[in-house]
C-alpha cells in the first residue's frame, strides 16, 4: 500500500479509526446526558476508570476537554473568566480554561461534533496522583452542579514503592464503591469490573508496543503523532474499543518498520520530549522538527496511560499498584533512572524539556535534572518555556529560534 505524504510526514492510516472513536465517545455520552439513559461519571484522566466502569458508569474525562480547548485555541480567551472567579493564572491552565468554557457555554465539541455542550455528571471522581488541581477544580463543579464529589488522595515524591502506598491507594478505591452504589442505586458487578481492568490491561500493553516502536531507527511515527493517538488510551480505557484500536494501529507501525517508512523523511536527529505538549502549536512544532531532519521519538507524557500492573485477580490491590507507580508521584532519583533507561532504549541525540507555567508538576526542568542528566548521559538539552493551554505564556518566535539553534549544536 503507498503511504500517503504530507510534506515531510508519512501519515499513519489508522488516524481515521482514532478519530471516530473519539467521535463515538463523546456522541454516546451526549446521548446518555440529553436522555437520562445512562449515569455518568466525571474522572480525572489518570483516576479509576475500571471502577466506574465495573458500576455501568459512562465516564467523561475534563481533562480530554482542557486539550482538546488549547489544541484549538480557545483556551487563551476563556482563561480569564475562571480567573475573575479568583482562581489565579498560574494554577492549571486545563482547570481555568474548562471552568471559562462553562461559564461562556463554548466548546469545541460544538464545532467538532455539533454538541452543544459537554455531558452532565452524576457524580465526580478525582484523583490527585496528578496534582492538587484536579481536586480543585472537581470541587468547584461540584458546588455548581450540586453533585457528590469523591477522590483519591495520592503519596507524592516516592522513590521504592512499597505495600503501604499499595494498600493505601486501594483502599480508598474500595472505599469509593458504596458512595458510587448510592449514585446509580446499583451493587458493583465483579465480573464487569474485572472485564473493565482486563480490557486496560491489554490496552496497556499494546499501547506500550506501539511507543516502543520509536525506538526503531527511523521511527515509524513521532511523539506528535503520539499525542492524538494516545486518545482511545485515555478515554476508552477499559473498554474493548481501545483494545481493538490498538490491535488495529500496532500492526500498521510495524509494517512500516518492516518497510523501512521513516516518519521523519531522512531522519539525522532524535529527540525526547520531556513534559507536557504545547496543544495549541502541535502542528507547527512538528512542521519545523520535520523541516530539520529531527525526530521527536519519545515523550515520558505518552507513557502516562500505561497500567500494565492491573490484575483481575486482585483488582484493587492492582489499581493501588498501578495509579501508584505513575512517573509523576515519583521522586527525582527515580526519575532520572527513568529517562535514563529510554536514553538506552531510544537512542535520542538530545532532550527537550518543556516548562509548562501552569503545570509545576509535570515540569521537572526546575531543580537541576536537565543539568544533570546532561552530564550523565552526555547528550544537550534544551528547555522550551510555554504551557499545556495558555499561549500567553508561550513565546512562537523564541521557542523556533532555539530549537533551530538546539539543532545546529547536534551538528556540530
Amino acid at each position: 500500500m503507498k503511504e500517503q505524504t504530507q510534506g515531510t510526514f508519512k501519515k499513519i492510516a489508522a488516524t481515521k479509526a482514532c478519530k471516530k472513536l473519539m467521535a463515538d465517545h463523546f456522541y454516546e455520552l451526549d446521548e446518555a446526558s440529553r436522555t437520562g439513559s445512562r449515569k455518568i461519571a466525571w474522572c480525572t484522566s489518570v483516576g479509576p476508570a475500571e471502577l466506574l466502569r465495573g458500576m455501568g458508569f459512562l465516564v467523561y474525562f475534563p481533562e480530554n476537554h482542557g486539550a482538546m480547548l488549547g489544541a484549538t485555541r480557545m483556551s487563551t480567551d476563556l482563561i480569564p473568566y475562571a480567573n475573575a472567579l479568583g482562581y489565579s493564572p498560574d494554577i492549571c491552565s486545563y482547570l481555568t480554561s474548562d471552568v471559562g468554557s462553562y461559564l461562556q457555554k463554548k466548546s469545541p465539541l460544538t464545532k467538532v461534533y455539533n454538541i452543544e455542550s459537554v455531558p452532565k455528571p452524576d457524580v465526580l471522581v478525582f484523583n490527585t496522583n496528578q496534582c492538587r488541581d484536579v481536586q480543585d477544580w472537581f470541587s468547584w463543579y461540584a458546588r455548581e452542579l450540586k453533585v457528590p464529589l469523591v477522590g483519591v488522595h495520592t503519596h507524592r515524591d516516592i522513590g521504592a514503592i512499597g505495600s503501604v502506598q499499595i494498600q493505601d491507594i486501594g483502599s480508598q478505591i474500595e472505599d469509593m464503591v458504596p458512595e458510587l452504589e448510592a449514585v446509580t442505586g446499583e451493587k458493583l458487578d465483579m465480573d464487569r469490573f474485572k472485564e473493565a481492568l482486563a480490557y486496560s490491561r491489554r490496552t496497556s500493553e499494546l499501547w506500550r508496543a506501539c511507543l516502543e516502536s520509536g525506538s526503531t531507527i527511523p521511527s515509524p511515527w513521532t511523539f506528535f503523532d503520539t499525542t492524538i493517538l494516545m486518545g482511545p488510551a485515555v478515554v476508552a480505557r477499559g473498554t474493548k474499543e481501545a483494545v481493538d484500536y490498538y490491535e488495529l494501529l500496532l500492526p500498521e507501525l510495524q509494517q512500516r518498520i518492516k518497510d523501512g517508512v521513516a516518519a521523519v523523511e531522512g531522519e539525522k536527529h532524535r529527540l525526547y520530549w520531556e513534559g507536557m505538549p504545547i496543544w495549541g502549536k502541535l502542528r507547527p512544532l512538528s512542521n519545523q522538527f520535520s523541516s530539520l531532519k529531527t525526530c521527536v521519538v519519545a515523550s515520558t507524557y505518552c507513557n502516562s496511560w500505561i497500567f500494565d500492573q492491573l490484575d483481575p485477580a486482585a483488582p484493587f490491590e492492582s489499581m493501588g499498584r498501578a495509579y501508584t507507580e505513575l512517573f509523576i508521584v515519583r521522586d527525582e532519583v527515580y526519575k532520572e533512572q527513568y529517562i535514563t533507561d529510554c536514553f538506552e532504549k531510544y537512542k535520542f541525540d538530545g532532550i527537550l524539556f518543556h516548562d509548562a507555567k501552569t503545570c509545576p508538576n509535570n515540569s521537572n526542568n526546575r531543580y537541576g535534572m536537565p543539568e544533570r542528566l546532561s552530564r550523565k548521559l552526555g547528550v544537550p538539552v534544551l528547555t522550551i518555556n510555554g504551557d499545556l493551554s495558555d499561549l500567553r505564556c508561550y513565546s512562537e518566535e523564541q521557542a523556533k529560534t532555539n530549537i533551530e539553534a538546539f539543532i545546529e549544536q547536534l551538528e556540530e
